[in-house]
């Protein structure tokens, strides 16, 4: 896994990126979207925290993968700070990142938030290339970073593989409760908005939701929630499909959209822009009954 990570980095500036010229329409439909404040914010923290956890193991090889994944993190951020900048996208001020006193428990929040919405962000970007919402060329620009993403919960996945086999028999039981806690957190916070305050306390409302409920807004064409998971899905496979066979790959959001598209009707569905009220709920219910079902093959 350590020597994936290191063999599979790819080099990019952001400092040197060519961002497109946008026409007004595709410039204005980019701006609208409700994504960048906190896609920003989320890198920044990701790297903070992944270089906190990184720096409290012993074993070389997996403290030094960490610690690139972090940052790469810190790289996703230049970019969307770029393109913010280049399209002159206003944003929210940033507020201070905290170091977090449990570092092990943030960095477990930050890799299955990531695997969560990577899955969804796979198939959002497919079906914002199929209806033209990105212009081919900013999809070019951003293929680096999605595949990035990529690596990055393969790696996150291999660690807990790893560290379920190294952490002494005593304390497994307490790292399964933490871990059964950080997805009854993820599912608990996707439901509804999240409530933020920032650094001037103004109390700002960003949609924790947009990754599940998002294809309205990267795209023109009528697509129903069964249809979306499926592209989900392919998507996600391909992703994958060109990393040693040997590592693991995440399996919750795969499994849980498979049980999910079984459930949704076939014939006439709803879109997901009629279905959107139902839709977090559905997950979100699926999630606590299909839990500890599904535990023992996650990841």
């Amino acid at each position: 896994m350590s020597r994936m990570f290191r063999d599979t980095f790819n080099p990019y500036r952001p400092s040197v990126i060519d961002w497109p010229r946008l026409d007004p329409d595709t410039l204005r439909r980019i701006s609208s979207l409700p994504i960048w404040d906190v896609a920003v914010e989320t890198e920044g923290k990701a790297r903070l925290r992944m270089a906190a956890y990184a720096a409290t193991i012993a074993d070389p090889d997996m403290k030094n993968a960490i610690a690139r994944n972090a940052w790469e993190e810190n790289r996703h951020k230049e970019v969307l700070s770029r393109l913010v900048e280049a399209y002159g996208i206003p944003m929210a001020k940033e507020p201070p990142y905290i170091t977090p006193r449990d570092t092990e428990w943030a960095y477990m929040v930050t890799g299955f938030s990531e695997c969560v919405d990577s899955f969804f962000a796979f198939g959002l970007f497919e079906l914002a290339k199929r209806s033209g919402f990105f212009p081919a060329e900013l999809v070019e620009t951003f293929e680096p970073v999605m595949q990035e993403e990529c690596r990055h919960i393969l790696l996150f996945a291999n660690w807990l593989a790893w560290h379920r086999a190294t952490v002494p028999l005593w304390k497994r039981p307490w790292f399964e409760a933490r871990v059964v806690g950080v997805w009854l957190f993820l599912a608990w916070e996707r439901i509804g908005m999240v409530r933020s305050m920032d650094a001037d306390g103004n109390v700002r409302e960003q949609d924790a939701n947009f990754t599940v409920s998002g294809a309205k807004d990267v795209s023109s064409i009528d697509v129903s929630l069964r249809e979306l998971l499926g592209i989900c899905l392919v998507e996600n496979n391909r992703r994958f499909a060109g990393y040693d066979v040997r590592l693991r790959r995440p399996r919750m959001m795969p499994g849980l959209s498979r049980c999910l598209r079984y459930v949704l009707p076939r014939s006439k569905p709803p879109t997901v822009a009629a279905s959107r009220p139902n839709l977090v709920e559905k997950i979100g219910g699926l999630c606590f009954a299909g839990l500890l079902v599904l535990y023992a093959r996650t990841m």
